[in-house]
């Protein structure tokens, strides 16, 4: 019988050494978007003995068109994209354990979700988390890669602590709001999203098998323009992070409210509450609105406005991206 690894191992980069090294890993993607759902399909299906995907948010139609695990019936279920990812990938590979975490990254829960990881991949979508990814990263000496996609472009670059200059070298502060391109206001393209995540799985088989051939620098592509470049990224001496001050991991920096890219949406958190009661929320809710649930949330519509609510008391608050709106709804029917 061939070996389900066979064409890997042959492949000198790898090898049977390097499978075994694939097989002893642990891995975590934060965020099953466009890009983390080929970087979670390309580690299992290469061996990563434990992946880990972690997403707050659930399946809907227009992320078929880019996010390659999830399928029609996921959407028309309202299956949260970690659950989705972990059913999907269990049927492709089950020497692999595979454990989808429906939460939220941020400053209370992200070491947690990383502890014991050997790298981090970037599926998220804005550059809080990213820059928090980086705070745990150094602080815990976990490598992570750095991916993002809008329009037909994007880059990657590999974050190997105390070798490669880090994020937060390239981004000292969070871009103001309505500068940096989003899905929102510039699209994006599936194409530009395989390309990215292909290239982060591949740094990811690099760092996991120590292949002396790591990118240690920033890949720019632009797969409607046919350009690739690769360029060196610098330290910088007065780098915070660098330094050992953690400012995102702190709480010293960052919101509890998050504009959702390309959903004209915004997250609302309250990191003070662990946990909701969907069936004490409903019975408030149900004089109010329209309420539906099940286990993994709870949906209310009301004056054309609709809250979509997670068990850890988590919302998405749907049709807005006006954070104080959003701030005020979660007050008003959820409680701050």
């Amino acid at each position: 019988m061939i070996d389900r690894y066979s064409r890997q191992t042959i492949f000198p980069g790898i090898s049977k050494q390097g499978q075994q090294k694939l097989a002893d890993s642990f891995v975590v993607v934060a965020g099953c978007g466009a890009l983390g759902t080929v970087s979670a399909s390309a580690l299992v299906r290469a061996g990563v003995g434990r992946v880990k995907i972690i997403d707050r948010d659930f399946i809907e139609i227009h992320n078929l068109q880019r996010q390659l695990l999830f399928n029609e019936e996921d959407v028309e279920n309202q299956i949260p994209k970690a659950v989705a990812a972990q059913r999907h990938l269990s049927k492709i590979n089950s020497d692999v354990k595979i454990e989808g975490v429906v939460s939220d990254i941020n400053y209370s829960t992200v070491e947690s979700l990383v502890e014991g990881a050997d790298l981090i991949i970037d599926g998220s979508d804005n550059f809080e988390t990213r820059l928090l990814i980086n705070d745990v990263s150094l602080k815990h000496k976990i490598p992570w890669i750095y991916g993002g996609a809008v329009a037909s472009g994007g880059m990657t670059m590999n974050i190997i602590p105390g070798t490669t200059p880090c994020f937060r070298c390239r981004l000292p502060k969070l871009p103001e709001q309505g500068v940096a391109l989003t899905c929102d206001t510039a699209g994006v393209i599936g194409p530009a999203t395989m390309t990215i995540g292909a290239l982060q799985s591949a740094e990811a088989l690099k760092i996991l098998t120590e292949s002396a051939k790591l990118n240690l620098g920033v890949i720019m592509v632009d797969v409607w323009e046919d350009t690739f470049l690769k360029f060196k990224s610098k330290h910088r001496a007065d780098c915070p992070t660098c330094n050992g001050t953690y400012d995102f991991l702190e709480a010293r920096h960052g919101t509890v409210t998050t504009v959702l890219c390309g959903q004209n949406s915004v997250q609302i958190l309250n990191p003070k509450r662990k946990k909701i009661s969907f069936a004490q929320l409903k019975k408030k809710l149900n004089p109010l609105g329209t309420v539906s649930s099940n286990e993994f949330m709870l949906n209310f519509e009301v004056d054309n406005q609709k809250l979509v609510v997670f068990p850890d008391g988590r919302a998405i608050v749907k049709n807005t991206s006006d954070e104080s709106l959003a701030r005020g709804l979660y007050a008003k029917y959820i409680g701050m």
